[in-house]
């Protein structure tokens, strides 16, 4: 969370962790497994930084095996995969952009030849820029936004079903911008409302196959995300108008993911579970 003696500076999207003077809490010291994952196969786009990471660590340290798929942020990334090996666990690295319908083919290919399988496929990567008029917003950025945060999700729920089985689950990040959405982020808030529908839908589908589907809607989440794409006097603000008064951890969205992967979560399928500081989602 930003202090009030210094603020983040502007960034270049989609940020990086090394440039943040305020680090999030990705769980690094925090989290401690107990085993609810062992042995599974995990993939986690978006994985080497804010919830993607605070997923990886968990998933680790609860003993699952996790593929990271990530964009550039190479430093950001090779820190997951040691907080992955350090679990104990094999981490699997895989950069490039989601928008590439080969790459969505390439990350579940690279999983299945590397793990044997996949049992847990969550979808986080997004894309976000905040844009003050309509008229900004240029086709090509509202082509690649929708690319990257909805139909990256069905090109790799495509290419993972052939390995999935019963009791596998398939974890979808939308935002409390499905619900309440933002204007000055109407690309992104559009696509989080996709998100939650092809959620919904996706589960009625699968249910037969034993395969479950939820998504997670995060309100204000402290990540590099934020300082890459929003103005200066928004990020100062970030998370302020919250119930609780300040943005939330990448640590305290993970524990969700960790449920809903588990068998704790044998009979919930199709939900929305919001992580919003207090923020309602009806």
């Amino acid at each position: 969370m930003p202090d009030e003696q210094q603020f983040e500076r502007q960034q270049q999207p989609p940020g990086s962790l090394a440039a943040m003077h305020n680090k999030p809490d990705h769980g690094e010291d925090s989290y401690r497994g107990s085993g609810r994952l062992q042995g599974r196969k995990a993939i986690v786009t978006g994985g080497d930084s804010g919830i993607g990471r605070a997923v990886a660590i968990a998933y680790a340290r609860e003993g699952a095996d996790v593929l990271i798929s990530y964009l550039n942020e190479h430093d950001d990334a090779r820190d997951t995969a040691k907080l992955v090996e350090d679990a104990g666990r094999r981490a699997v690295l895989v950069p490039g952009d989601i928008a590439d319908r080969s790459l969505c083919t390439q990350i579940v290919d690279r999983a299945v030849s590397e793990f044997g399988g996949v049992d847990i496929l969550v979808n986080n990567a997004a894309y976000q820029m905040t844009h003050e008029t309509v008229e900004e917003i240029t086709d090509d950025e509202w082509q690649y936004t929708f690319d990257v945060n909805i139909t990256a999700m069905f090109r790799l729920v495509q290419a993972a079903l052939p390995h999935l089985s019963s009791g596998a689950s398939i974890i979808n990040t939308s935002s409390i911008n499905s619900d309440m959405p933002r204007p000055t982020l109407l690309p992104y808030a559009t696509t989080k409302g996709a998100i939650a529908n092809f959620t919904a839908g996706l589960a009625q589908m699968l249910g037969e196959r034993g395969i479950r589907v939820n998504s997670v809607a995060p309100g204000p989440i402290w990540t590099p995300l934020i300082p890459s794409t929003m103005p200066a006097e928004q990020v100062e603000q970030f998370g302020r108008n919250s119930p609780l008064g300040r943005p939330g951890q990448p640590r305290e969205v993970a524990p969700v993911y960790v449920l809903l992967a588990s068998d704790e979560a044998s009979y919930i399928s199709g939900a929305m579970i919001p992580v919003t500081g207090g923020k309602p989602i009806l």
